[in-house]
Parts: C-alpha cells; structure tokens; sequence
C-alpha cells in the first residue's frame, strides 16, 4: 500500500460536518458582523485580534519544545494560524509514524529529496542538488551542499542511503514497498548511489524520492526498531525550515529556522516567524475562527464557502481567497467512487454496474451536494493534473455520460428482478449522506430499488474489507503523479478473504489489467510512449468493465483569510502551489513553496 494515501484519507474522512450552507452563511454575517473576537473554543481564538507586542518564552527559540499550558502570545503579526487537518491533540512529530504525526511534522521539520508540482507535473529536487541519473538498474543523486540538520549537525548523503536502507530492513516502514526492488544504498560524500536487483520498480521508487522523509541518521540509529517507527520523537531534528517550539491539547507552534538552507539555495523565506497549527473544533466554530480572523489559512471543508465569497458581488468583506475564484473553488483531492461489491449478483454483472453509470447524473450531484465547491468527476474517474494520462479517444469511444434511456436498456439486459440492493455510506459524513440521497432518487427512476443504510465508521470499513456489502461511496485512491496508483487500487490482486489495504475493495478479478498495472509499475517513467499505450489500455478496459463507478472529485478545501496575510496560492499567475497541509501534501508536494510567498498585510492601528 502506498502510504501516503492512507494518511491523506485520513484527513478527508476523520470529521464530517452537519452544517448546511445556509446555516453556514447565517453564522458567517453574525461573526463577520460582531465587533469582539470570535469565541471559537479553539486556542488561538484566545489570541487577540490586533497583533501583539510580545512573545511567550515558549516562542522563544529553544533545544527541547515546551508542552502544556495555552500558547496565546505569540505576536499576531509575525503568526500564521492554520486548521483544518488535525483531529487530536498533537503529541507525535515521528514522519514514519503514518497517521499520527502532527500537522507539519513532514515539510516544516523533515524534508524529502523531491516536490511533486502537480500542477505542472514536476519533480523539484528538494534535498537533492538536481535530478537523478539512471545507468542501468542503478540510480544516483546527488544531495545539496552545505545543510545542516537543527542540531547543528552536517547533512549528508549518508543520511540519505540511511533512510533507503530502513525502509528497506524494517519492514514497518510505510516506506517499505516503494523500495521492494532495491538492492543496497551506499553513499559517498554528497553522493547516494542505489542498486536494483533485476528490474526496478520505477513507479514504486519515483514515489519514494518525493514522499519520502530523510531521517537523521545520528539519532535514527540510536532507536530500536519499533522507536524508529512509532517513537513519539517529541523533541526532532529536521533540515525543514521550522523548528517546534510549544504544543498543547489544542495546538502545535513551530518557530521559523532562520539558517534554513532553502533561503539561500531557492529564495524561500517565511515572512512569519510562527506558524500555528490549532486542532479542529465544530465547523461553526472553525468558520467563526476563520471568518474573525482567528485562523488565517484553513483546510477544512466548510460547506457554502462559495456563497460567502460571492456574496454582494465579492463585496461582502469576508476577504477569502480559494485557488480558483469560481467554481470548482478547489484543487481536486481524490475521486469518490459508486463503488459496487463485485463478486455479489446483480452488481457482478456488467450491464448492471453499466446501468448504474448511465443512470447518475455527477454534475447534478457534484452541485446538489457541493454547491459548486467541487467537480463532477470524468468517465475515467482520473483527477485533473493527470489530464495528460487520459486517452481522449478512448473515453470518446468507450466513456458513459448521464442518459436514463441508455440505463434503463442496460438494467433489462442484466438480470435485475428489482430487488433491495443496499448503498452505505459511515453517519455523520453529511455531505455523502446527501449524496446518497440524491444517487438513490436518480437510480429509482431506472427502476432500481436503493436502500440507505449508515453503519458507524468502522462498522462501514468491516463491511467494506470483508465484501459484506452492496454498494457503497469510497475514495481510496488520491493525488499523485502517475495513474498507477488509481488502477493499482483497482485491480491488486489477489483478492484475499479480507481485503485491508485499501486496494480493491470491489473484488473484481482482471489477471490481464493487473498485470498492466505491475508492467507499468517496472517501466522507466522516462518511457513515455510505452506508459501511454500501458494507460491507455488500462483506460479502455477500466470503461468497458466500469469495476467502479466515478461520481464526483472531492476537493483539496482551502480557504485563506486576508485580514493578516495575503499571496496565498492561486490558479493562473506565479503562485500556481499546492495550497494544502494534510499529511502526504505538506513534505511531498509544494507546499512550503506556498507558504514562503505569503507576505504580511499592513495593519492600521487602532
């Protein structure tokens, strides 16, 4: 399993909300409109809201973090204030802790060689001087000169072939499969120098360079082996350009690093000297933080966000700003799935699960249950910035659109006798109870019989992973460079009795697609031709067996407040970064870039 994904499921899937737009909007005008600060319960709503003068002595830069107590004095002005991918309270800063690490631990303190850009489909040498080399089944790169760790001591490539080989011996690493095929990693200097043994696993590799952390070796080696995994590492050392400084029950406060080695090298600097990551409360209380600027850059999702920026023609003073300024609002995250129990009648028959797609209409659902804030999904179900990867001829000639007669003509061919098929998704995810909702509608007017049942979370997972179930939404698959990860979850196999690793939870068997996927996965990524044919069959095959039915893009939710910061990342200009920081985004993708062009908003005095 790829790990990443798990991590950043995480994040999609932890809270939902239940709060409609409208209700959204009447809370918006009450914190917009009331002159004291909001009374959000999270901490930094404590901050007051005109910048402060003074710094706590747990802002103060120190060699061991303070924990404990409210951090509520760091100076407003110098303080970027983020939410909305955290759940608990922060007490884990080990990167391979996958899932439990706190918000920043990757990207803020530890870094990987690479940045995947996915919005221009580039891999930028991060800890890396400049792109690999391959010679063979041999790779080498070669890591930046001159960086030190926060403690002081020098980086080198030794840290790097350190890293490859702990994924590689502890098999707990999340890290482990991306280094199935390799042999050994020795460095010399600067220079890392990694051996396959037979074909490599470019795919799987390619992954490891920008998702990967690279770990102190001087203190990674000290830990035993389950330390090294799930050690709480509370006091770390990174190369990142932040240190911690303080946490609580309700926050993590890093503190910038001003040597960090991304100044001089790529002109990154952050204009603030703290960032402070607040746990998430209620989304009325997230929204009223938000709205009262309390929270500067929120990742949540917040339902009718749209409607508050456009309200009186974008004059209604919120100050928001999305990466894009009309709808879709968002970057897309992930794909939401009708996923159908393939090995059960009638959902085993292709025509059925055909009915099913020309049977939904994503537009209508994607804005019914949205509002405009994410996007109708293509027939591939393939994400936006792997719109390179997609066969238009292919999807011209095999892809489905909404079209009842179509579905009607499948549902006839296909055995169906009207009988109650059950679609699940977990209480209290709201927005896809709604969807549900409008999906069962859409299918009863073909003639199929839907009925809505909602298991408690992990009751919903059981299900899912032992094939106790009829249809249900999923959206395992997320953001990544390549397709091979969406049709790895597709079609992995073998289908085991419990299927727990989030790949192929629809139990459907194709030896010759998964075979693609594993020939894809051993095919150098500089082949582009070969990897085309291999996606485009792929594609091909995904349409005309439709294993799982692609409904809707769930979006990368972003929203930045301009009462104290300003420059966030948006579509069209020089900005063009990844405005997000669940884990597998911040430390992988550009994140950190996103946050060094923030610039500070002159503030009047009172």
């Amino acid at each position: 399993m790829r790990p990443t994904n798990n991590t950043t499921s995480r994040r999609w899937r932890a809270t939902r909300y239940g709060t409609a737009a409208v209700a959204v909007l009447a809370l918006a005008t009450v914190s917009a409109c009331s002159s004291s600060s909001s009374n959000s319960s999270s901490s930094s709503a404590s901050t007051s809201s005109s910048p402060s003068t003074s710094t706590s002595a747990s802002a103060s830069a120190s060699a061991t973090p303070s924990s404990g107590g409210t951090i509520t004095s760091f100076p407003r002005d110098e303080t970027l204030y983020t939410s909305g991918t955290s759940y608990s309270p922060p007490t884990n800063w080990n990167p391979l802790d996958v899932g439990n690490f706190a918000t920043g631990t990757q990207g803020l303190i530890y870094e990987p060689l690479f940045l995947y850009d996915p919005i221009k489909g580039t891999y930028d040498p991060w800890l890396a001087s400049a792109a690999g080399t391959w010679s063979g089944s041999t790779y080498t790169v070669t890591v930046r000169s001159g960086i030190t760790w926060s403690d002081g001591t020098p980086f080198t490539g030794a840290d790097v072939a350190y890293s490859i080989n702990l994924a590689m011996t502890n098999k707990a690493d999340p890290f482990n499969a991306n280094v199935s095929t390799v042999a050994s990693a020795t460095a010399s200097g600067n220079t890392v120098t990694v051996k396959f043994k037979g074909t490599p696993g470019y795919t799987e590799w390619q992954g490891f360079l920008w998702r990967a952390p690279i770990l102190p070796e001087h203190i990674w080696s000290k830990m035993s082996s389950s330390q090294q995994i799930t050690g709480a590492n509370t006091n770390p050392v990174g190369t990142g350009p932040m240190t911690l400084a303080s946490y609580n029950s309700q926050e993590v406060a890093y503190q910038t690093k001003p040597d960090w080695w991304g100044t001089a090298a790529l002109g990154l600097s952050f204009k603030f000297k703290y960032l402070v990551d607040v746990v998430n409360g209620s989304n009325n209380q997230e929204l009223g933080a938000l709205t009262s600027g309390d929270v500067d850059w929120s990742n949540n999702f917040l339902p009718g966000i749209n409607n508050l920026m456009t309200a009186l023609n974008g004059n209604a003073g919120y100050g928001f700003k999305t990466y894009y300024p009309k709808s879709p609002y968002m970057l897309s995250a992930n794909t939401v799935w009708l996923e159908p129990n393939d090995s059960v009648a009638p959902m085993n028959n292709v025509n059925f699960r055909k009915a099913l797609a020309y049977g939904l209409n994503p537009a209508a659902i994607a804005q019914t249950v949205y509002g405009g804030i994410a996007a109708p999904a293509g027939p591939t179900g393939l994400l936006p910035t792997l719109s390179a990867y997609i066969d238009s001829s292919v999807v011209s000639q095999y892809g489905f659109s909404f079209n009842q007669a179509k579905a009607k003509q499948y549902l006839a061919a296909s055995g169906y006798h009207g009988q109650a098929i059950t679609l699940q998704v977990p209480d209290g995810w709201t927005d896809w109870m709604q969807g549900i909702q409008v999906i069962q509608q859409e299918l009863s007017q073909i003639g199929i019989n839907i009925q809505l049942i909602y298991p408690q979370d992990p009751a919903r997972n059981a299900n899912l992973t032992n094939g106790t179930y009829d249809l249900a939404l999923d959206n395992n698959a997320g953001l990544d460079s390549t397709p091979w990860s969406y049709f790895q979850r597709v079609y992995q196999l073998p289908i085991e009795k419990q299927q727990t690793a989030q790949e192929n939870w629809e139990r459907f068997s194709s030896p010759s697609d998964w075979a693609l996927v594993q020939e894809a996965g051993s095919t150098p990524t500089t082949d582009t031709a070969k990897l085309d044919t291999i996606y485009g069959q792929l594609e091909k095959d995904f349409l005309q067996q439709l294993p799982v039915i692609p409904v809707w893009y769930n979006g990368a939710w972003f929203q930045g407040s301009t009462k104290y910061w300003q420059d966030y990342p948006s579509s069209g200009g020089s900005d063009e970064n990844m405005p997000v920081m669940w884990g597998g985004y911040i430390g992988a993708m550009t994140t950190v870039p996103a946050l060094a062009q923030l610039k500070p908003v002159p503030q009047t005095s009172s």
